[in-house]
């Protein structure tokens, strides 16, 4: 109970006011709801015993305005409620995506995209009725309930009686059929998160699933998780049709009960035909709150599962923590490497760097070769601090990277990989990332130096020429973007991941004079799968199963016959070999 608790403090506190409101209209709406059948019994008993026109008159507009005022607040109160909710809900999915972004990279090995969207938007989706009007219509449902049965009881002691036990019953057994609903609702979240995990993960494969044949297997996977989800809604919905069944007992049980006290009280003239009536009308009004009662029941069954998900998500800490925080000199940083071994958590017993040693100089150039598999893009993460080292210690500017802060670490390091994430927005802040302090004229000056003005007086709006996906640009013009954000954010460390390995030549020729000049007053490290791509280096290392099993400066290992470097360069770089 904390956690809901919990959740509505912080996602309701700020809009007080409007819950406030809320409450009133929805108990304003209540009291309307018992009050207006009083006038009805007014009219029946007045009409009986032949009172003026003017009277039944009277009664019956009351009635009606009464109608009208609760139809006008329950249309209010619904409207302010979706706007709770969204307000809620939006603050919650923004708060959870915040909290993903900062967990290590070993959490989202683990946790596939869209597994990750399922619980951050999926999750929170069934929190939206929580949030608006869930706990309030509940407990104003049972206000409801408590209200008729005091106002019956009023009428004649043995109503009061027969109406309070049969509730009391339902809602005993309500609590029971929760407590074995409640695990079934969260069965069936956890099988749509897996189901839209793969399916994510697919989607993005599609090309590689049909060139390999792997369209059977997939199918048939895809079939096992969708059965797997139908036996969950089928567990779930088949408790919750006992729980929908409910109400309709009650509602039988208090009618044949009224049935049996009414006829003999009104045969002894106990009770007039409007007291009677009014009855009745309160066994009909039961029917609603209970029927509410018992689907808001279920949401809360629902939204118990995603409560207990999301709090299993917010309870996820990052292991990578900041440091106090250091001063990085501005300009090309050194890079030092001191003994560094490194293995994944989960596979503790592959160590995929050992005793790797070296260090680069402020504005030297490392390139960086290896096959698949031995480590090259691993050292490239640890040096964003994506993972901390097993052993050892790695430098930036002098400073160990556990002494910085990630923030600031992140910000004196820029990257280009094969694959540029472009985003859903204009040219500008595709250059700047939304940071609005960047003035435009340094932005044209950025493309002007890299040698873009050809390629952005292409454009058709220039900086705001709106980019919808990757799809919109080819690979080189991707690549030619982050180099433009690189240069603007000016770091003293950049990281090339064979950036031109997939460019048609004139293009790869345009990316060569924009790593050319980015490169320049700056330290860089290329990770390379072509040896043409190293030629600008100064130095040269050479990873074997996470191990340097050659590290000088790049003449030396050229003039060197018997260097490995030499030896690929003889047999791979006419051809463009990987190694």
């Amino acid at each position: 109970m904390n956690i809901y608790i919990q959740l509505l403090k912080t996602y309701l506190s700020t809009q007080k006011w409007r819950v406030a409101l809320l409450v009133f209209l929805v108990v304003t709406s209540i009291g309307l709801r018992l009050a207006n059948p009083q006038f009805v019994r007014f009219f029946i008993d007045a009409a009986e015993s032949g009172r003026a026109i003017d009277r039944l008159l009277g009664a019956a507009g009351l009635f009606i305005l009464v109608a009208i005022i609760r139809q006008g607040i329950d249309i209010a109160a619904t409207f302010i409620g979706e706007q709770v909710a969204w307000i809620a809900t939006n603050a919650l999915r923004a708060d959870l995506a915040e909290h993903c972004l900062k967990l290590d990279m070993s959490f989202h090995k683990v946790n596939k995209p869209g597994e990750l969207i399922e619980r951050v938007d999926g999750d929170v989706n069934q929190l939206a009725n929580f949030f608006s009007q869930l706990i309030i219509r509940l407990s104003t449902n049972f206000l409801l309930l408590i209200g008729i049965v005091i106002l019956v009881w009023q009428i004649d002691w043995r109503f009061g009686v027969s109406f309070a036990l049969i509730m009391a019953v339902g809602l005993i057994i309500i609590n029971a059929l929760q407590k074995l609903t409640v695990p079934r609702w969260g069965k069936l979240r956890e099988a749509d998160t897996s189901l839209f995990g793969y399916l994510e993960e697919w989607l993005m494969g599609t090309e590689i699933i049909r060139s390999s044949g792997a369209t059977p297997y997939i199918m048939n996977r895809l079939h096992t998780l969708q059965r797997e989800r139908w036996l969950s809604m089928r567990s779930a919905m088949r408790m919750n049709s006992f729980m929908m069944a409910l109400p309709t007992f009650i509602f039988v049980f208090a009618y044949i009960a009224s049935h049996l006290w009414g006829t003999f009280l009104f045969t002894n003239e106990v009770l007039t035909i409007g007291t009677l009536y009014l009855v009745f009308y309160y066994i009909d009004v039961i029917k609603d709150p209970l029927w509410e009662v018992s689907r808001q029941v279920q949401d809360l069954q629902r939204a118990a599962a995603s409560v207990r998900r999301i709090a299993n998500l917010f309870q996820e800490r990052p292991t990578i923590h900041d440091g106090a925080g250091v001063d990085f000199n501005e300009g090309a940083l050194s890079v030092q490497f001191e003994n560094v071994g490194f293995y994944y958590a989960d596979e503790p017993e592959t160590a995929v760097l050992q005793n790797i040693t070296f260090n680069l100089e402020p504005g030297k150039v490392l390139g960086l070769l290896g096959r698949t598999g031995s480590g090259k893009s691993t050292l490239s993460k640890l040096i964003f601090r994506f993972y901390d080292v097993t052993d050892g210690a790695i430098r930036l500017g002098g400073h160990d990277l556990r002494d910085a802060t990630q923030a600031s670490l992140r910000q004196r390091i820029g990257m280009v990989t094969q694959e540029v994430e472009l985003l859903n927005s204009s040219l500008r802040n595709n250059l700047t990332l939304f940071d609005s302090s960047i003035p435009d004229e340094k932005i044209l000056e950025t493309l002007s130096v890299l040698g873009l003005d050809d390629w952005f007086n292409g454009l058709p709006e220039g900086l705001d020429t709106y980019i919808a996906s990757n799809d919109e640009l080819s690979s080189g013009e991707a690549q030619l973007l982050a180099f433009a954000r690189i240069f603007l954010f000016d770091p003293g460390l950049v990281i090339l991941d064979e950036a031109s390995s997939r460019l048609d030549p004139v293009t790869e020729h345009l990316i060569e004079k924009a790593i050319d000049r980015l490169l320049n007053g700056r330290t860089a490290i290329i990770i390379a799968h072509r040896l043409a791509t190293v030629q600008r280096a100064d130095q040269i290392m050479i990873l074997k199963q996470g191990e340097i099993i050659e590290h000088d400066e790049r003449k030396l290992l050229v003039a060197n016959p018997n260097s490995h470097f030499s030896q690929l360069l003889k047999t791979g770089l006419g051809e463009g070999v990987a190694v």
